[in-house]
């Protein structure tokens, strides 16, 4: 009998065993691409956090998205969290019509991504894309995209190169997130007109005294660009490593969560690990949530079984 209860005792330490032993030792390591965007970069540090927790490591580069996806499809990459639809439905076609990226969730609803103006340019007429046209003049016939490659940038090139909104002269700045806002803030000291892509989650919705523009559905999508973002993998991550699919399938995120990363990370000056480890302390029943059915990679008995 005393066997037994040993036996029984031990039976969960086991069973957790072999639920580590089911990923191979190429799972310790977790790769993620970031794109350069805080809400990604946010994202990226909260869920390296906890995998380093759980005993992984983790790697990050920064990639722009179509490189993203060409390293994905050449397995140097595992995961991305920041595949925003339907804006980026041209970038990850191709990967996923040929089965080399799949995507395991969505991880963020009702965010959205579409052009935007400084409210006192809002008020002095320019409020929707229809209008932009109207200011060329006092907007140097420049509208400010981000990082060469994004998806928002490459809508904006489509739009000038089809002429849209009579925007055919206009010319695209591409810089960076950090760039073009410093460029906004400029703007707004001489109260001058300027047009930038805009998005939420992000502090700049309540840094920024900002609105977005109507009428761009045919290009951004409906409802201000109304935007879902999920959660690519390269092909067969989720067999091969079940324990870390179980937590990207767990991996749900909210608008004010981001709102408050990216603010301490853009305003605060707050590394975005630590901002991460901040706000993981703050709310233990989110990372609960996201580690129901996840297996640390190190499990040693508790201190009762030992004893019995």
């Amino acid at each position: 009998m005393k066997c037994l209860l040993l036996s029984l005792l031990a039976l969960p330490v086991l069973c957790s065993g072999l639920a580590q032993a089911a990923e191979p030792q190429s799972c310790l390591l977790v790769r993620f691409a970031d794109v350069g965007w805080t809400d990604i970069t946010v994202t990226t540090a909260v869920t390296r956090l906890v995998l380093s927790e759980q005993g992984y490591r983790t790697k990050v580069e920064r990639l722009s998205v179509p490189d993203t996806y060409k390293a994905m499809a050449e397995k140097r990459i595992d995961v991305f969290l920041g595949n925003w639809m339907p804006s980026m439905a041209a970038d990850i076609k191709p990967y996923a019509d040929n089965g080399s990226v799949q995507t395991v969730r969505a991880n963020l609803e009702g965010a959205k991504y579409t052009l935007a103006v400084p409210r006192y340019a809002y008020d002095a007429g320019l409020k929707s894309f229809a209008d932009i046209a109207k200011f060329k003049e006092q907007l140097g016939g420049r509208i400010y995209g981000i990082e060469p490659g994004n998806d928002g940038n490459q809508l904006i090139r489509k739009m000038i190169a089809d002429k849209a909104f009579g925007l055919g002269d206009f010319k695209l700045v591409e810089s960076s997130e950090a760039d073009m806002l410093a460029s906004v803030r400029r703007a707004g000291a001489l109260k001058q007109p300027i047009v930038f892509l805009g998005w939420e989650p992000h502090p700049m919705n309540t840094r920024l005294q900002m609105r977005y523009l109507e009428g761009g559905d045919a290009y951004f999508g409906p409802n201000y660009g109304g935007a879902t973002v999920y959660t690519n993998v390269r092909a067969g991550y989720l067999d091969e490593c079940p324990n870390v699919a179980q937590l990207l399938r767990n991996l749900k995120f909210d608008l004010a969560m981001e709102n408050r990363l990216m603010d301490a990370v853009l305003n605060e000056r707050s590394n975005p690990r630590q901002a991460a480890k901040d706000w993981l302390q703050a709310n233990p029943q989110v990372r609960d949530a996201w580690l129901k059915g996840v297996q640390p990679r190190a499990q040693a008995p508790s201190k009762a079984v030992v004893q019995q």
